[in-house]
């Protein structure tokens, strides 16, 4: 198992250079990427199953030592965040075959290859054991969703490109500060001997590591009030981009905050912690219902969203840390999907804004009904996933008494059942709006919709299995917050 563990890293990035030399031959290309990305959903879902039945698999790159080397470490949160990040690129990879054939389809001789740059620095960053790597991983994802971004050279593209990376390498300069000053207090940039040392630190530098590196990856997963480059950008981009940045680039911010939070034993930032879930949560909200477009709507709920997964974070128990596990194995699929949906609404009508939309309910009720069942998911409605990971939260939270984020929790959750609301009224309610742009062909719709279908049913079996699912999130959060099973792991 440590040859795949490796693999899911490096295929993606050697099919990228291989696919780049083939960008103009369309069938090559896309056979080639959908190959590329089918192999490391395999490769992910094979080592979820060894993983969790014979434990943690460990790749000490070149043979070194954890102290001296790259580490590469699959435990079964690594692993099952792997899975359901694979699995959405190749599903977001197939829409884009569909979309390319449209107006307002990504340049695919650009996307392809960036798209697999992208898989394989989110597979390093969802592996890595420790900090440099990390911020490599980190780097790799920016500069590829920097490409995605801008690479169609409109002028909204570049000007919120520009914000998106200004904002994002002020961070990553703020990450190799904090590499460099966990460096010279502790002689190492493993997490697993972080995890070891750091607690050893008197308590004012402990707290003062895990407010720098909040910051650091705060802003990677667009936290209050660290999110203002996340509205503004995503709309821009084509469908395509915009699905794989919702459903994902956030979310791995969050898996880091997880994992680096939990290793070093920082549950004394817990307050700090719930009271920015709060906020995200209420402000994300807010900022979706005084919008007017489908695509800004969403956005400000990738922000809203990430709240919860925060808050659940912030209990440092392991309900609440099963709990934020499971809602962002929900989350990933939900957003994609309700982006790809956004992309099929756009398509058909040229717009997303809603006083320029309607009836789709009638003309088009495919896109309704891949709309509302995500979108009934995220507000938290039963039987959804949505419904399954705020229970556990809402219960986890009201085990350890914090009753005032629980609040906050459920207003925020009406308030996106609100803006759910407005969304369908707008959009998919009332009189039939004339299309003001051609008709896609019937194979791309098809392509596009089969692949938003794939999505959904993500999305509606993380409901299904969630019995299966919830004793592997606490099976998680208990080692997780144990650090020794991971730490005996990587150091023998």
């Amino acid at each position: 198992m440590t040859a795949v563990v490796g693999l899911i890293v490096i295929v993606p990035l050697l099919a990228a250079a291989v696919v780049l030399g083939f960008r103009h031959r369309a069938a090559v290309r896309d056979v080639l990427t959908l190959s590329a990305m089918a192999a490391t959903t395999a490769m992910a879902a094979t080592l979820l199953v060894a993983v969790d039945r014979d434990g943690t698999v460990v790749l000490r790159v070149g043979g070194w030592a954890p102290e001296l080397g790259i580490v590469l470490v699959a435990d079964l949160f690594a692993a099952l965040i792997l899975l359901v990040a694979s699995a959405t690129i190749l599903v977001v990879e197939l829409f884009a075959i569909g979309q390319r054939r449209t107006p307002a389809g990504a340049d695919p001789a650009v996307v392809s290859p960036i798209l697999l740059v992208l898989a394989g620095g989110v597979g390093l960053a969802i592996l890595t054991g420790d900090l440099f790597t990390l911020f490599v991983a980190f780097e790799l994802i920016l500069v590829a969703s920097y490409v995605l971004l801008t690479h169609q050279g409109r002028a909204a593209q570049i000007r919120s490109g520009m914000t998106y990376v200004v904002i994002n390498l002020f961070a990553s300069t703020l990450f190799l500060f904090g590499v460099a000053i966990v460096y010279a207090a502790t002689g190492t940039v493993n997490l697993a001997l972080l995890a070891e040392r750091i607690p050893e630190l008197p308590a004012a530098t402990q707290v003062g590591i895990g407010l720098w590196f909040l910051v650091v990856f705060g802003t990677k997963a667009a936290i209050f009030p660290l999110f203002s480059w996340l509205p503004d950008s995503y709309p821009t981009a084509p469908t395509t981009i915009t699905a794989v940045f919702a459903g994902l680039l956030t979310k791995i911010g969050v898996y880091v905050l997880i994992r680096f939070f939990t290793l070093m034993e920082l549950d004394e930032l817990g307050p700090v912690l719930l009271v920015v879930a709060g906020l995200t949560m209420i402000i994300g909200v807010l900022g979706a219902l005084a919008q007017d477009d489908v695509k800004r709507i969403l956005s400000f709920h990738v922000v809203s969203q990430i709240g919860y997964m925060i808050m659940g974070l912030g209990f440092f128990t392991v309900a609440g840390v099963a709990g934020a596990v499971l809602f962002l194995v929900h989350q990933i699929p939900v957003k994609t999907v309700m982006f790809l949906a956004g992309g099929l609404i756009e398509d058909d009508q040229g717009t997303s804004a809603l006083n320029k939309v309607g009836g789709l309910a009638t003309s088009k009720p495919v896109i309704a009904v891949l709309f509302a069942l995500p979108a009934l998911s995220l507000a938290g409605l039963p039987p959804f996933s949505g419904f399954v990971a705020k229970l556990a939260l809402v219960d986890a939270g009201m085990a350890t008494g914090a009753y005032v984020i629980v609040a906050v929790s459920l207003v925020a959750s009406i308030l996106t059942l609100l803006s759910m609301t407005k969304i369908w009224i707008g959009a998919f309610w009332g009189d039939v709006t004339p299309s003001a742009v051609p008709a896609s062909s019937r194979r791309s719709v098809t392509v596009m919709e089969a692949a938003a279908g794939l999505a959904v049913a993500g999305t509606i079996a993380v409901a299904v299995f969630a019995g299966v699912l919830w004793p592997m999130c606490e099976e998680i959060a208990t080692d997780l917050l144990a650090r020794g099973p991971y730490v005996k792991a990587v150091l023998g």
